[in-house]
C-alpha cells in the first residue's frame, strides 16, 4: 500500500499542544518523543546557539530521511526546559543567568525511532565535525502529564509576571508544582519584535492530597 505523502505539520496536528490562552489553564500531555540536548549558562552565549544549531541540523536530517519514505513532516518549534542550580520552582527565573540549566527540545513525529535519530546524528557529525554539541544530542520520550500553561506575549524579560500568574493559579487550585519549567517558542526572535513575541509557558503539576 502506498504511504500517504502529505506533509505532517505537528503544530496543526496537535493544536492543544501548540496553543494556550492568556490566562492560566490546566491541561494534560501524554508521552512525546523529542530530540534533546542539555546545557547550562546564559542563553545569549555561544553554547546555546551551537546547541540549537545541532538540534536543527539533526532534525532536518531526520526530515530528509522520512521524506524519502513519503513520511515528510514540518520541523517543529524549538522548546526548552529551564531550572537553576541554587533555586527551585518560581524562584528559578530570578537566578543569575550563569546558574541557569536548560534542556532544548524539538518534538518529533511518533513514527521517528531512536535508530533513525542515531543514523541522522552520525551523518551530521561526519558532515559538521566542528559542531561539538552534535555528539551530545539524545532522543527521549518525555511524559509531563497534568500541567498548567499560559500564553506569554512580550519579551522574555517580562516572563516572571506570567510565571507568577501560573503559580498563583497552581496554588489556588490546590495543585503542587513538579518537574521543569517548560517553554515553547512560537515566534522567531530574529523576525519578531520583542513586544509581539509569543511563548507558551507550561509547568507540570500534581493534585495535592487532602
Amino acid at each position: 500500500m502506498k504511504l500517504d505523502n502529505r506533509k505532517l505539520d505537528l503544530t496543526k496536528a496537535n493544536p492543544s499542544y501548540y496553543s494556550a490562552p492568556q490566562e492560566p489553564q490546566k491541561c494534560y500531555f501524554d508521552e512525546i518523543p523529542y530530540l534533546t540536548i542539555d546545557g547550562e549558562g546564559d542563553p545569549n552565549g555561544p553554547g546555546f546557539a551551537e546547541a540549537t544549531e545541532a538540534l536543527y541540523t539533526v532534525a532536518y536530517g531526520i526530515k530528509g530521511m522520512c521524506k524519502q519514505e513519503e513520511q515528510d513532516f514540518t520541523v517543529a518549534k524549538l522548546e526548552g526546559l529551564w531550572w537553576a542550580r541554587s533555586h527551585s520552582g518560581q524562584d528559578s527565573m530570578y537566578a543569575s543567568r550563569e546558574d541557569w540549566m536548560w534542556k532544548l527540545l524539538i518534538r518529533m513525529p511518533d513514527y521517528v525511532s531512536g535508530e533513525r535519530f542515531e543514523e541522522a546524528r552520525m551523518l551530521a557529525v561526519n558532515k559538521k565535525p566542528h559542531l561539538a554539541p552534535l555528539r551530545f544530542l539524545s532522543f527521549e520520550r518525555l511524559y509531563e502529564g497534568d500541567c498548567v500553561q499560559m500564553l506569554h506575549v512580550g519579551p522574555f524579560s517580562a516572563e516572571p509576571e506570567t510565571i507568577r500568574q501560573i503559580f498563583e493559579y497552581i496554588e489556588a487550585q490546590r495543585l503542587t508544582p513538579k518537574g521543569r519549567h517548560h517553554e515553547i517558542y512560537l515566534s522567531d526572535p530574529r523576525r519578531t519584535p520583542p513586544h509581539k513575541m509569543r511563548t507558551i509557558l507550561r509547568h507540570p503539576v500534581t493534585q495535592q492530597e487532602n
